[in-house]
């Protein structure tokens, strides 16, 4: 049914608990599984950011590391991305170069409040495959 599964991850709680149902499919599937982290330098803005390479080094320190951890928990068996920019905008692009047949993503994000995050609803709305928030 999947040949290929891509897992979002930003260190959330609900992101881990994606990473954990994308293994779990791509096991079921035999398909490969691909994750994606996405440093989002918007959040300090271009200008707080244009001179200050150890803020944009220390964030792909961090999603290097969640992608890592990704890579461990599937003893291996996954295709790692980092990317910068938007993330709904770089998880959707990112899914369309790999043609991934499902998308799983955390319903919300490590600072969102709400019931679902704006990067999953804004997936949600506008991508043109299945996606799958946990």
């Amino acid at each position: 049914m999947y040949e290929s599964v891509l897992v979002a991850t930003d260190g959330s709680d609900s992101a881990d608990r994606a990473v954990d149902a994308a293994l779990d499919l791509a096991s079921v599937f035999d398909a490969t599984l691909y994750a994606v982290s996405v440093v989002d330098t918007r959040r300090y803005g271009d200008s707080a950011l244009s001179g200050t390479e150890d803020i944009v080094s220390d964030l792909e320190t961090q999603a290097n590391e969640l992608l890592d951890a990704v890579e461990k928990r599937a003893d291996g068996g996954v295709m790692t991305e980092l990317r910068h920019g938007k993330p709904h905008a770089e998880i959707s692009d990112y899914a369309t170069a790999i043609d991934a047949d499902l998308l799983v993503l955390g319903n919300r994000g490590r600072e969102s409040g709400e019931v679902i995050g704006s990067t999953a609803e804004r997936i949600v709305r506008f991508v043109d495959r299945p996606v799958l928030t946990i």
